[in-house]
C-alpha cells in the first residue's frame, strides 16, 4: 500500500501488483493507515479480461482482430515524492504501458499513460483515458454547455446508473469544456464534497462519469480519438494528454482554490503585473487606419492602458472577413509605411504592442490558397465546405508549418512585437491528414508552432482566443499567457461567463475587457461602473472606441483603471470566493488575501428580484475570530440614498464569522439590472 498526500488530499495506491495500480481512496485524506481498508479496490486500468463491463480504458485492435488485454506489473513502481510511475505488459497483446501518477503540492492529481506496440504488426489504437473511481455518496454530476457569446453554462442531473458523457468533435475544445464535477447531493461554491476532472488537450477530447449495476462508479477523460487517426508501428508509442483530477470538501470554492494554487505554482505562470490591454476589434473593426488609430493608442495613454493590441484587419486584402485571411503581409495599401509609426506612438507612451494573427485559417480569397491549394486539412479528392469564408491549414504539413513560423517570426522580429492574440474561429471539419483523421496531428503541430515561436522570443506573450472563450484549457495554457473569456462583453452575460470559466481558471489568466454601450453583440445598455466593474474581475482591459466617448466617461474609465493597479496585486493572487446567495438574480463573489488581510467582494444584481427587500450580503472566505472593516470602494455608491442601506456612506466593523453569517444590508437594486456594489475588506 502506498500513501500519497497533499493540502488534506489522500490517495491510497495498492502497487503490490500483478496488476498495474488499484485505487483503494482517492478524497479527503483519510489519516494514518496502519493496514489496508477492508475496501474494494479500482484498477487505474480496469480490462475486460479482469472482469471489468465498463467502458473500456484501453480499447484498438491489430490486423482488423480485436482481442482483450489484461496487463501485470513488469517490475517495481518508481515512486519519488508525490509522483509514481509503473510499467506493465500484455505480451500476448503485444503492448506495453507506462503510466505516470502525481499529487501535486496543492492537493490536485493528474494522470497519463503512455503505450507502445511490441509485435511486428500495426496496431490500431481507438480509446486510451485516464480514470479515478467515485465513492457511493457521490449523487450529482455538474457539467456545462456552451455556444459562441454564452460559453459555460452550467446543467445539473442526478448521478443514475450508465454513462454522463461530454464528447468533443470540434477539432478544438469548445465553448462547454471545463470541468465535469460530480458532487454530494446539494454541492454549492461552499459545501458539499466534489470531485472533478479535466483533460489538457486543445482538440478532441472525451469527459465522463460512470455507474456500473455492480455500484462501481468512476470518473475519467482523455482524447478521443476517430477511426485510425493513431497506428502504431512496431516500437511506436502514443501518450495520453496530461489528465487532471481535483476534489474538495468544502464546495466548489475549495476546487478552484487547488486548481488555481497550482497553475499559480507552474514555472511559466505570468510573473508581471496583468498590463491593462486596449483591444481594436470593437473600436475599428476592418476600418483600419492609421490616423485613427494613432488617435486611439493616444485616449488609451491618456486613460492608463499598458498595452495595445491591433486586431482582424492590419494584412493584405483584408478590408472584410472573406479575404485575405493566409497573407500574413502589412497591407501596404492601408499602411504604406508599415506598422512601424504606429508602434513607435505606443511605445512612446510606455505601452506594449500587440498583434492579432489567426495561423491555422486561410480565406479561399487569398494568395495563399491560390498558390498552395494542396494545403488544406481536407480530403484531397473533395474540395472543402468553407466555415465563416474559411478554410484549415494542414500545420502538420511541413511546408505549412514552416511557412507560419517564418511569417509570424518575420513580423515578431520586425515590430519586436510583445503580445500575439491568437484566434481559431471556426471547428474543424472533415479533417483528413495523410489519408487518416487529423485532428491529434494537427493539434501538436500547432503546439510545437507555439512552442517554437516561445523559444525564438522568450518575452513574447500569447493570448489563446477560439472564437471567444473555447480552447480555454490546460493543454494551450501550458503554453500561452491568458484566454479571451468570451467575445461577448456585455458585462451581464459576461458575470455568468467569467462565474464559471473561473472554476478552472484563476482571474489573471482570463481576458476581460470594458466595452461600449449599448454592447456590440447583446445591443444591451448598461453602465459605465457596471461594465468596469465586471472587467475588474479578470485581466483588465478596454474593447471600444474611446475616442468617441465623452471626457466624463473617459475619466470615469481612468479611475476605474488606476482602481484595477491598486487591486490586481490582490486580484491575481488571493483566493477565489463565492458566496451561496440566495436569491437567484444576485450574486456576491470576491477575493481574499492568501493571509486573510483583505479582500475586495461584488455584490451584483443580475436581474429583478422576486422578493421586494434584498437578501443580505454575506462574504465568506475571511479569518473568522479576526475583525475587519468593510467600506464601499470610492465611487461604488450613486444614486438615490434611499437605495443604500446606512453603513455604505461609512463603514462598518465585524468579525469574519459575522460577516460570513449574518452578513450585511444590501442596496435595493432588485428593479434595476446590470449594477455593481464593490466592497474592501480590510482586518482591523
Amino acid at each position: 500500500m502506498l500513501v500519497l498526500s497533499a493540502d488534506d488530499v489522500g490517495l491510497v495506491l495498492d502497487i503490490t501488483g500483478p496488476r498495474p495500480p488499484r485505487i483503494l481512496h482517492w478524497g479527503a485524506h483519510p489519516g494514518p493507515l496502519a493496514e489496508v481498508p477492508p475496501m474494494p479496490a479500482q484498477d487505474l486500468v480496469p480490462c475486460q479480461g479482469d472482469g471489468w463491463f465498463g467502458r473500456p480504458v484501453l480499447s484498438g485492435h491489430r490486423d482488423g482482430l480485436w482481442r482483450p488485454h489484461r496487463f501485470t506489473l513488469t517490475g517495481p513502481a518508481a515512486v519519488q515524492d508525490r509522483r509514481v510511475e509503473t510499467h506493465a505488459a500484455d505480451p500476448e497483446g503485444g503492448l506495453e504501458l507506462r503510466t505516470e501518477i502525481e499529487l501535486t503540492a496543492h492537493g490536485v492529481l493528474r494522470m497519463r499513460h503512455e503505450l507502445v506496440n511490441t509485435a511486428p504488426s500495426p496496431y490500431t489504437l481507438d480509446r486510451l483515458v485516464c480514470l479515478m473511481p467515485l465513492p457511493a455518496h457521490a449523487a450529482e454530476v455538474l457539467d456545462f454547455a456552451g455556444r459562441w457569446a454564452r460559453e459555460r453554462h452550467p446543467q445539473r442531473a442526478p448521478l443514475r446508473q450508465g454513462v454522463w458523457s461530454r464528447e468533443n468533435r470540434r477539432g478544438r475544445s469548445w465553448f462547454d469544456a471545463g470541468l465535469l464535477v460530480a458532487g454530494t447531493p446539494g454541492f454549492g461554491f461552499r459545501s458539499g464534497e466534489v470531485w472533478a476532472v479535466h483533460v489538457a488537450w486543445s482538440g478532441n477530447h472525451v469527459q465522463y462519469v460512470e455507474r456500473l449495476a455492480e455500484g462501481d462508479t468512476v470518473l475519467a477523460a482523455g482524447e478521443l480519438l476517430e477511426p485510425g487517426e493513431i497506428r502504431l508501428g512496431r516500437g511506436e508509442s502514443y501518450r495520453t494528454p496530461w489528465v487532471y483530477f481535483a476534489t474538495s470538501d468544502t464546495g466548489l470554492d475549495g476546487l478552484s482554490r487547488r486548481l488555481h494554487a497550482m497553475l499559480r505554482a507552474r514555472g511559466n505562470h505570468p510573473r508581471s503585473a496583468r498590463p491593462v490591454t486596449v483591444n481594436t476589434w470593437e473600436a475599428v473593426y476592418f476600418d483600419h487606419d492609421e490616423e485613427r488609430l494613432l488617435a486611439l493608442a493616444d485616449a488609451a495613454a491618456d486613460v492608463g492602458a499598458e498595452r495595445f493590441v491591433v486586431d482582424d484587419g492590419w494584412f493584405r486584402y483584408r478590408r472584410k472577413d472573406d479575404a485575405g485571411l493566409g497573407d500574413w503581409y502589412v497591407d501596404q495599401t492601408v499602411w504604406p509605411n508599415g506598422l512601424h509609426r504606429l508602434v513607435r506612438r505606443v511605445r512612446e507612451h510606455g505601452m506594449q504592442f500587440g498583434l492579432w494573427f489567426e495561423p491555422e485559417m486561410a480565406n479561399p480569397d487569398s494568395d495563399l490558397i491560390r498558390a498552395h491549394p494542396g494545403w488544406l486539412l481536407s480530403d484531397p479528392e473533395r474540395p472543402p465546405r468553407p466555415v465563416r469564408n474559411q478554410h484549415t491549414l494542414d500545420v502538420a504539413r511541413p511546408e505549412v508549418y514552416a511557412y507560419l513560423l517564418e511569417r509570424m517570426s518575420s513580423l515578431i522580429a520586425e515590430y519586436d512585437i510583445d503580445y500575439i492574440k491568437w484566434d481559431h474561429n471556426r471547428d474543424i471539419a472533415e479533417p483528413l491528414h495523410e489519408g487518416v483523421p487529423g485532428t491529434h496531428a494537427q493539434t501538436k503541430a500547432v503546439y510545437r508552432l507555439i512552442d517554437e515561436l516561445r523559444s525564438r522570443f522568450p518575452r513574447l506573450e500569447i493570448e489563446s482566443c477560439s472564437s471567444g472563450g473555447g480552447r480555454a484549457d490546460l493543454g494551450i495554457l501550458e503554453r500561452t499567457d491568458r484566454i479571451w473569456g468570451s467575445d461577448n462583453i456585455d458585462p451581464i452575460e459576461r458575470q455568468h461567463i467569467q462565474r464559471w470559466t473561473s472554476l478552472l481558471l484563476p482571474y489573471e489568466l482570463i481576458g476581460s475587457h470594458v466595452g461600449s454601450a449599448p454592447a456590440h453583440i447583446s445591443g444591451r445598455t448598461t453602465a459605465l461602473g457596471f461594465r468596469a466593474a465586471t472587467a475588474l474581475f479578470g485581466h483588465a482591459g478596454i474593447e471600444a472606441d474611446i475616442t468617441a466617448w465623452t471626457a466624463a466617461d473617459r475619466a470615469v474609465l481612468a479611475e476605474w483603471i488606476a482602481l484595477y493597479k491598486r487591486l490586481r496585486p490582490l486580484l491575481h493572487t488571493g483566493e477565489l470566493v463565492r458566496a451561496d446567495h440566495p436569491d437567484p438574480a444576485a450574486m456576491v463573489h470576491g477575493v481574499v488575501a492568501p493571509d486573510r488581510e483583505r479582500a475586495v467582494f461584488a455584490y451584483v444584481q443580475l436581474a429583478t428580484s422576486a422578493t421586494g427587500r434584498p437578501a443580505p450580503i454575506r462574504l465568506p472566505g475571511l479569518a473568522p475570530h479576526a475583525e475587519y472593516t468593510v467600506q464601499a470602494v470610492p465611487g461604488a455608491v450613486s444614486g438615490p440614498a434611499g437605495h443604500w442601506p446606512e453603513w455604505a456612506f461609512g463603514r462598518v466593523r465585524l468579525t469574519g464569522r459575522a460577516l460570513a453569517a449574518i452578513g450585511l444590508p444590501a442596496p435595493r437594486f432588485h428593479d434595476k439590472p446590470g449594477n455593481a456594489f464593490l466592497m474592501e475588506v480590510i482586518r482591523g
